[in-house]
């Protein structure tokens, strides 16, 4: 820690910024970031930045990943992390770009995937250097007295300036009530925890921008807003979504993560580099000409394997890259392509259920899925079908998997 801590003193005001609006989407405001970036150096404070999840699936994507590296810059910088588990406002669930309210969850779905969740993000970020924190432990407490003050600070034409809302009210969609109460939830977390910066996607806008307003209120110095672009998934159109089936989860073995990076879109190399990897800009935008001037296969398909093992690395480690990267492509003598048994998640004696080994071998979409193929016999261990979901499977060597006609792997 002392080692940021000296570059939290003696880095450049320039240089910070430069490292904090690498991949940002937008500052309000950057002018502010540098006044609080000086305050914190004059009196030896690190500035206070905050990143809430509402842990509503335990399972991470690439993602959700761009903004938890944008907070590791912060972390790198010497700053202190406040990684807010909103198990509180979990219970209502964060009503932007939803066109329905979302049902609850019970509050030991919520504490169960808290600890995945934290779990994972640790592949992320320096767990040593993180403050977890809970906003049950503010926002349980409050009386209705409190919460009738803190809604006298707004309006309700305010609130319908959120683009969720408008467009539900618009469309004649319901609005629970709850609902109007989850900005004013958020944007007290950040009273609570006197934020300097808050991070979020660039569908947090709004919320974000209510928790500088609410900061105000209580005579606090607004916090900074940093939004970060939402990722496109491989297909190259959608935002990454596990439902859409065009996602890259970080505990996926490593041959499926290179896999799906080589068969993206090619449109996203350059915005996978740069939200997804430490490469120097420079090099990103020599990359993006040699691209653009010179888009043959070689070109596009070495960058893709430059990107495909630098994102392994991070979550496998190096040798599990290389190999992955070595191994790329492989067929055996009978033209099937070859996984490795040791990549596989498996249980004591080396078994693994039916579902688990169909999600971790093909890029199939949901555990439903996955169901719906089993039932009427489209599985096949060995040329045999499997129809139970319960089914374990003792993987070796030499195993044929099926699933359909089109996918098909042998097991090394």
């Amino acid at each position: 820690m002392e080692e940021t801590k000296t570059e939290l003193l003696f880095a450049k005001i320039d240089e910070q910024v430069v490292l904090i609006k690498r991949g940002v989407a937008e500052f309000i405001s950057e002018q502010e970031l540098r006044e609080k970036l000086k305050k914190s150096q004059e009196t030896n404070k690190p500035l206070i930045i905050k990143l809430g999840v509402d842990p509503t699936a335990p399972d991470i994507h690439l993602g959700h990943t761009v903004v938890f590296r944008k907070l590791r810059h912060f972390q790198e910088l010497g700053h202190s992390i406040k990684f807010l588990i909103g198990d509180f406002t979990g219970r209502i669930g964060d009503p932007s770009g939803r066109d329905a309210t979302r049902p609850p969850l019970t509050e030991e779905q919520i504490l169960e995937n808290a600890k995945t969740y934290i779990e994972q993000v640790s592949k992320i970020l320096d767990k040593d250097n993180l403050e977890v924190v809970f906003n049950s432990h503010w926002l349980k407490s409050m009386t209705f007295e409190d919460v009738i003050k803190m809604a006298a600070q707004t309006t309700m034409a305010k609130l319908m300036e959120h683009n969720t809302f408008r467009k539900r009210f618009e469309s004649s969609e319901s609005i629970r009530m709850h609902e109007f109460l989850y900005p004013f939830m958020q944007g007290y977390d950040s009273v609570a925890l006197k934020a300097d910066v808050e991070l979020g996607g660039t569908d947090q806008t709004f919320n974000l921008t209510f928790g500088r307003e609410l900061q105000k209120s209580f005579g606090q110095e607004s916090q900074v807003c940093l939004t970060m672009p939402i990722l496109v998934g491989t297909d190259g159109t959608q935002k990454m979504s596990k439902s859409l089936g065009n996602y890259i989860g970080i505990d996926e073995p490593a041959p499926v993560m290179f896999e799906k990076i080589m068969q993206m879109n090619d449109s996203n190399i350059i915005p996978y580099f740069t939200l997804l990897t430490d490469m120097p800009i420079d090099e990103i935008d020599k990359m993006k000409i040699e691209l653009e001037n010179s888009p043959t296969t070689e070109v596009i398909l070495t960058a893709k394997k430059k990107l495909a093992f630098d994102i392994v690395h991070q979550f496998h480690g190096a040798d599990i890259a290389r190999k992955a990267l070595n191994d790329y492509g492989k067929t055996d003598k009978e033209g099937m392509p070859v996984f490795s048994v040791n990549d596989l998640n498996l249980t004591n004696n080396s078994h693994i259920n039916i579902i688990d080994m169909m999600l971790q071998l093909f890029d199939l979409k949901s555990r439903g899925e996955c169901k719906r193929l089993l039932e009427p016999g489209a599985v096949k261990i060995d040329d045999q079908k499997v129809t139970e979901t319960e089914t374990l499977i003792f993987a070796e060597a030499g195993m044929i998997v099926k699933v359909g006609k089109n996918r098909i792997v042998k097991l090394q």
